[in-house]
């Protein structure tokens, strides 16, 4: 398993509402590659087991989302966005997040 196939895993799983941790992206990984070479039907029911939560791993997923994991694409990167300490600007920066242009 490749550090972008577990960097992707838990970015995916991330996208859904998870908040994966890159160990758990191990077996994500390993179950979409199960998937792929028709180890497991794609209509099975699976479950995979996250033993712990991505919080502690925090330094890994921001270098994820800036694109600074080495070898990773970081194709389901959320870059951040540095915003004044100011309610206005960060209500300015979410609508404009939204598609909504400014407030």
């Amino acid at each position: 398993m490749t550090e972008s196939e577990l960097a992707e895993a838990a970015a995916l799983a991330d996208s859904h509402g998870g908040y994966f941790d890159p160990h758990s992206g191990v077996a994500l990984a390993a179950l979409e590659k199960l998937v792929r070479l028709g180890e497991i039907h794609p209509s099975s029911d699976v479950v995979v087991v996250s033993t712990a939560h991505g919080l502690k791993f925090t330094e890994h997923k921001r270098r994820y989302h800036q694109g600074n994991v080495p070898g990773c694409l970081s194709a389901m990167a959320n870059s951040p966005i540095r915003v004044d300490a100011k309610v206005e600007d960060v209500m300015r920066a979410l609508s404009l997040e939204k598609g909504d242009g400014p407030l």
